[in-house]
């Protein structure tokens, strides 16, 4: 899971992420494909969703495809 909720925001029990999956369909630009780890997974866009912030440990970052990652969510929110 990706967290894509700004650290700017108030502290909450609940995180905002968008799971990375092996085996999903890749989808110009709202499901692009991100490596991590040098292991190729695509952002599945539409599965965001809310999670327990129990539930979310760090095991790595793709913060540098945050352009990726922001433009994925514009197609989700805008259809831009």
């Amino acid at each position: 899971m990706v967290v894509v909720e700004s650290d700017l925001l108030p502290p909450d029990s609940s995180v905002v992420v968008i799971p990375i999956l092996a085996d999903y369909p890749i989808v110009k630009d709202l499901n692009p494909e991100v490596l991590h780890e040098g292991q190729r997974l695509v952002l599945a866009t539409r599965l965001i969703a809310a999670v327990r912030r129990t539930r979310v440990r760090r095991v790595g970052s793709v913060a540098d495809q945050g352009d990726r990652i922001i433009r994925a969510l514009d197609i989700l929110m805008a259809g831009i």
